[in-house]
């Protein structure tokens, strides 16, 4: 089966889920959307497991979503997905001249630059941080609104900029839990958080998907004392924080090993 195959007999079965499936007729984008954000997250997390086999699943989950988005679009008459598919086209060829024309960019900071200044100049779109999703979660605005303003030139030069800056914010809030007030100590905890994308968005890393993984990590090892703590016969949870976190470090030991 070609891909093109593949695809319309997607369509289609969009089309025949949302005429004869009860919950699919009364599906809505205000009720889709959270489904479509999940199954983002989903694809995210296969993609950072090295699973290519969930990878392509998810992916699969994620597409269906963009297909049932658009075909509501269609019923509205607001739009189709052979609309959207040409936007992006024409979006995607429109900012990158330095593949489709004679612009010059051979870095990615160059690239994102460019980006922006297409974006503000040939897209009318105003000001710094133009369509900055509010609802976006916290650390990925964080991320997006660095990214907006490093576009412009605000930033600093190198990653060791932004490590003196987090321990600066570091130091600042080490101050203000000795004698501020409890809104100062939250203020700079904020500024510390935001140091910390800043940190990660210069050694090119997510934090939204690191802070999961390392969540993650931190989940396993502690399953992973309460194992070894039940094969010499205690209760992990009724320790003493010191015999918890011994068990905590073999734990960390053996994943390491």
């Amino acid at each position: 089966m070609s891909l093109s195959e593949a695809l319309t007999d997607l369509d289609t079965l969009a089309r025949r889920l949302r005429r004869e499936c009860p919950w699919d007729r009364e599906q809505s984008a205000r009720t889709i959307v959270p489904h479509t954000i999940e199954e983002a997250y989903e694809v995210a997390d296969a993609a950072l497991a090295e699973d290519d086999g969930k990878l392509v699943d998810e992916l699969g989950d994620l597409l269906f979503q963009v297909y049932f988005l658009a075909l509501l679009l269609e019923e509205r008459g607001a739009g189709d997905l052979e609309q959207a598919a040409r936007l992006i086209h024409a979006k995607l060829v429109r900012r990158h001249p330095h593949v489709f024309g004679d612009v010059e960019a051979d870095t990615p900071q160059r690239v994102r630059q460019n980006w922006e200044r297409i974006k503000r100049e040939q897209e009318g779109r105003e000001g710094v941080f133009h369509d900055v999703p509010a609802s976006l979660p916290a650390l990925l605005f964080a991320r997006k609104v660095q990214r907006r303003a490093a576009a412009v030139g605000f930033e600093y030069p190198d990653v060791d900029g932004a490590l003196a800056d987090l321990h600066d914010e570091l130091a600042e809030l080490g101050r203000e839990l000795a004698h501020g007030s409890p809104e100062r100590r939250a203020a700079e905890l904020g500024d510390v958080l935001f140091a910390c994308v800043n940190v990660a968005r210069r050694l090119g890393a997510d934090p939204e998907l690191e802070l999961r993984a390392a969540a993650q990590r931190f989940r396993e090892r502690v399953e992973a004392a309460e194992r070894l703590a039940a094969a010499d016969g205690v209760e992990w949870t009724g320790l003493p924080l010191a015999e918890q976190d011994r068990y905590f470090d073999r734990a960390k030991e053996a994943e390491r090993s």
